[in-house]
């Protein structure tokens, strides 16, 4: 510890029992680590030095019951100073604090305050009022808990506003990324439905171009083909036969197997036997019938010549 213009003096000097007294030390800054060396000192006295601020760690002595910080030229208290959570008595006269820390909310055990001749808030001002006597520091101490209570509920609730305000903007952010996506996909889905349409007209566009060609191709064969189908030399007309030659035929082989009779009457020894004599002389009348009729002759020339 720092004495301004003096010796340095251990703090087991100045405890008495279980009160420290730092007061008139010309401190500019809490020994803080000989302080948590000394457990017992329940009631610290750091009044009349020249305390600016408080350092972070100063809120570790949670053994501290009272606390007189009167008179010195703090602005400002730790924003953890609620971790003195044992303290009773609190002494912040004549500085130079504005506001109190929301964590002060946190002094369950505070039963004494005074907050005379400091720059505060006139809300605050006005809910810590005076401190004349031990009634009204005790009440100061009562409404300014219940204040900071207040104020800490009310960050509490916009915290989870805010907290809440995040996660609906997250989830709407989500569903909007959501949406997208259906989007997108469905995009794509249309896209590769029109892709498979473009194809299948292609396809189709291809196998009707391509039967075309096969017609026009088959066509093309048909008509080369007619001009050597008809460079062939006519055919002669073929007749069909008539009756008349079919008669003339039946008459020719009959006449034949009269000839063949008459041959085998005439020529053999067959033309003694009583039917190669009816046969010779029927025959004898069959010529000497057809000298007689000329018109017979020649029907079977004109035969004959066709």
């Amino acid at each position: 510890m720092s004495r301004g213009g003096g010796k340095g003096l251990s703090l087991k000097d100045k405890l008495d029992g279980n009160e420290l007294d730092l007061s008139l030390c010309d401190l500019n800054e809490v020994p803080v680590r000989e302080l948590a060396a000394l457990p017992k000192a329940t009631i610290l006295d750091l009044s009349c030095n020249n305390l600016i601020s408080l350092p972070s760690d100063f809120c570790s002595l949670m053994h501290l019951v009272k606390l007189d910080l009167s008179k010195n030229r703090l602005q400002q208290l730790p924003l953890d100073f609620g971790r003195l959570v044992n303290l009773q008595h609190l002494d912040l006269l004549n500085n130079r604090l504005v506001t109190l820390p929301v964590s002060f909310a946190q002094l369950k055990n505070l039963k004494w305050l005074d907050l005379k001749d400091n720059p505060l808030d006139p809300v605050l001002a006005k809910v810590a009022g005076d401190c004349l006597d031990e009634k009204q520091c005790k009440q100061a101490a009562v409404k300014v808990l219940q204040h900071m209570k207040a104020i800490q509920s009310e960050q509490d609730r916009q915290r989870q506003r805010k907290l809440q305000a995040e996660r609906e903007m997250e989830k709407r952010r989500e569903a909007e990324q959501r949406a997208k996506e259906a989007q997108e996909r469905e995009l794509r889905k249309r896209e590769k439905a029109e892709e498979k349409e473009r194809r299948r007209r292609e396809y189709d566009a291809q196998k009707a171009a391509k039967q075309e060609m096969e017609k026009k191709t088959k066509k093309e064969t048909v008509q080369t083909r007619k001009p050597a189908s008809s460079s062939r030399p006519p055919q002669p007309p073929r007749h069909k036969p008539s009756w008349s030659r079919s008669v003339l035929r039946v008459l020719l082989f009959v006449l034949f197997c009269i000839l063949c009779a008459l041959a085998a009457c005439k020529l053999t020894e067959l033309q003694r036997q009583p039917l190669c004599v009816s046969v010779n002389t029927l025959y004898e009348d069959v010529v000497a019938a057809l000298q007689n009729h000329k018109t017979l002759q020649n029907m079977l020339q004109h035969n004959s010549q066709q």
